[in-house]
């Protein structure tokens, strides 16, 4: 019965974790921008991924997205790889490319109105297009460095030894391995003078 509260509770506190932002919350076609551009109709949609471009027009701003799977918080996902292609999404008021700054995660929630052709490098690139409702720009994520010169066998203070001389490390990343001597030999003793004879 314990466990069963336990694993209960848990689910609870990882589905606060997970919730949605009020604004970024509804029901939404599940199409991409790739699927939008290929069956050119207006559906609501719940779009992310990071910024490339912003440019803020006379009464709007214009952001230029990659497409990036939301995960259950609606936040883009930095783990895939994967895009399912670009997107613009245009919202009403000025938006400050400095803080909406490129690589910054952004959702958006709106409806596709239609498309316009862009340039990628010298592609051409048909964009499906946002009449964004609601915006939100997720927190800059904590940059994680890993120790270039990490031994992965060794751990803690001197004295502190795993098997065969080894421990595991606080980091993980390339090193070069340490391998110490897990009983020292102690220091040699001084042979003792002869007695003088009586």
């Amino acid at each position: 019965m314990n466990r069963i509260i336990a694993i209960t509770a848990l689910a609870a506190a990882l589905g606060a974790c997970a919730s949605v932002p009020t604004a970024l919350q509804g029901n939404f076609d599940k199409s991409t921008p790739r699927d939008a551009v290929a069956r050119q109709d207006s559906a609501a949609v719940r779009w992310g991924g990071q910024i490339i471009n912003v440019e803020p027009k006379a009464t709007s701003t214009c952001f230029e997205i990659i497409s990036r799977p939301l995960d259950a918080s609606a936040r883009p996902q930095r783990e895939q790889e994967a895009s399912a292609g670009r997107f613009i999404a245009c919202h009403p008021g000025f938006f400050d490319p400095e803080l909406y700054a490129r690589g910054r995660d952004l959702t958006v929630v709106g409806h596709v109105t239609g498309s316009q052709i862009g340039k990628v490098g010298q592609f051409d690139y048909t964009y499906p297009v946002v009449e964004a409702s609601a915006l939100h720009l997720w927190p800059k994520r904590p940059l994680y460095v890993n120790n270039p010169y990490y031994d992965p066998w060794y751990m803690g203070p001197p004295g502190w030894h795993g098997y065969w001389g080894w421990g595991w490390g606080p980091y993980w990343g390339p090193g070069p391995i340490i391998i110490r001597d897990r009983h020292p030999h102690p220091e040699p003793r001084p042979a003792p003078e002869p007695k003088a004879r009586q």
